[in-house]
């Protein structure tokens, strides 16, 4: 392997296994402030426990989000030299403000969160955790920004081999942008919905804590299903965009060779092992061209012709990505997108007039439902960032452009190694951890109105 394959793939690893806890962390935040918010209305105890509970796993998650992410900034000196003196001065910007501003949004009023219960007047401590809600979305904004800008390169100029910041303004209000952050945070609440859904159904499976989960459950069904119908809505938005200004990206997710005029959606198809041309597949007449360009009749380019294009545009070279990679990712992206909505809806019926399933496979499928989105956020993310190549900047910049021409196979194979195993080390922590606190139930209700120990309390426990 060269350099540029062990560094895609150590940039792979880490960022989908980074992204595992970035879209729980958003969703849960606003779960979390909503059944506080909830508790402090009502008085209700039940809401004070399931506040308590579901946000101890989310403090549990955050942390091992803030671990894990640290190692995508030093990957841009490290292994992408080339790619951050090139985008440096753009790039950036949108990245500083989100450490300066939003990450120090979300961690102050978190520390105040969990140190503040019966320390700050309950509205104060209440809007805490919102802030830190708000926090993670603006988080989410500028870490979108500066992605968007490889997806779709505005506000700058090329001066003296490097991409300038001309327009922050121009960025920060990225087309690619303003549908890629309504998606992302579509997809957030669907993840953490699904983990509350399935969490509850292992409790209430068992029919322990009945109180605290049934109303955890009917709240996460309810946000999984309106969430799923704005991942719908988003991602038709995203992918009419995505048509416009990545033709290639498009035409690869649907392993399209010839340019079509009504095109058909393939729901399964079968490709040569080189991924050059379709064998068998199964079609929806001109579901494509709706999705692409918002007409059931419009014209669909190809990849045989967007890549005449390409090459008549920039130059001589291979602008197709890993056609299979790319078609098999986004049907898994948009089968787990509707198969959340149809498990929300059959939830919220199951639950209807205060009703509890009996079967035990009901409950089966909900807890296994916990692994969906985070299967579909895997492969949205995969096809995102595999489709746009060969590009790191569409357009502007070549993925092998931007590796660091000074550092050697060896060394990139040995931090992927050393990397990959630390975050499978992290991986069993975070699942223990899980697994023992979601075991461990919630607080009884003597115990979640019981006032902490005293300022000279010698031990910090993890029950806040």
């Amino acid at each position: 392997m060269n350099p540029l394959d062990i560094a895609r793939w150590q940039f792979g690893i880490t960022t989908v296994y980074h992204f595992f806890f970035v879209p729980l962390t958003i969703g849960l935040s606003a779960l979390v402030a909503g059944l506080q918010t909830a508790w402090v209305r009502t008085g209700r105890t039940h809401y004070l426990r399931a506040t308590k509970f579901w946000g101890k796993l989310f403090l549990i998650n955050f942390a091992m989000g803030i671990v894990t992410g640290i190692v995508q900034e030093f990957q841009f000196g490290m292994n992408w030299s080339a790619y951050s003196r090139f985008v440096g001065d753009v790039f950036g910007a949108p990245l500083a403000i989100e450490g300066l501003l939003a990450f120090f949004l979300e961690s102050t009023f978190l520390g105040l969160w969990i140190f503040g219960w019966d320390r700050l007047p309950k509205r104060i401590h209440l809007a805490c955790i919102w802030l830190v809600a708000v926090g993670t979305l603006l988080s989410a904004y500028f870490i979108l920004a500066a992605n968007s800008w490889m997806q779709h390169p505005v506000g700058y100029r090329i001066h003296g081999g490097r991409a300038e910041l001309t327009d922050f303004w121009a960025v920060l209000t990225n087309s690619t942008m303003l549908v890629a952050f309504p998606h992302t945070i579509t997809a957030a609440f669907v993840t953490a919905g699904l983990f509350v859904v399935g969490v509850s159904a292992w409790h209430l499976a068992r029919r322990r804590h009945v109180e605290v989960f049934r109303p955890s459950l009917k709240m996460a069904l309810a946000v999984t299903f309106v969430a799923s119908l704005g991942v719908a809505v988003t991602g038709d938005l995203q992918g009419k965009v995505m048509t416009s200004q990545q033709p290639m990206k498009m035409a690869a997710a649907e392993a399209l060779y010839r340019t079509e005029r009504p095109a058909s959606f393939s729901i399964f198809t079968v490709g040569t092992l080189d991924g050059g041309r379709e064998v068998f597949s199964v079609k929806v007449p001109r579901l494509l061209s709706f999705l692409a360009t918002g007409s059931f009749s419009g014209r669909v380019q190809g990849i045989d012709d967007v890549q005449a294009a390409e090459v008549a545009k920039y130059g001589p070279g291979d602008y197709r990505p890993v056609i299979p990679l790319a078609y098999w990712n986004f049907r898994i992206m948009v089968g787990v997108g509707g198969a959340t909505a149809l498990i929300a809806l059959l939830g919220l019926w199951l639950l209807r007039r205060g009703r509890l399933p009996a079967n035990r496979w009901v409950w089966r499928i909900g807890v296994l439902s916990l692994a969906l989105p985070f299967v579909g956020n895997s492969a949205g993310w995969i096809f995102t960032e595999m489709g746009r190549q060969p590009w790191s900047v569409y357009g502007v910049l070549k993925t092998a452009s931007s590796v660091s021409p000074r550092v050697g196979a060896t060394s990139m194979l040995i931090s992927v190694i050393a990397l990959t195993t630390l975050y499978g080390v992290l991986m069993v922590i975070e699942a223990g951890l899980m697994v023992r606190y979601v075991k461990a139930g919630p607080l009884s209700e003597d115990e979640a109105l019981a006032r902490p120990g005293g300022e000279d309390e010698a031990e910090l426990t993890f029950a806040y």
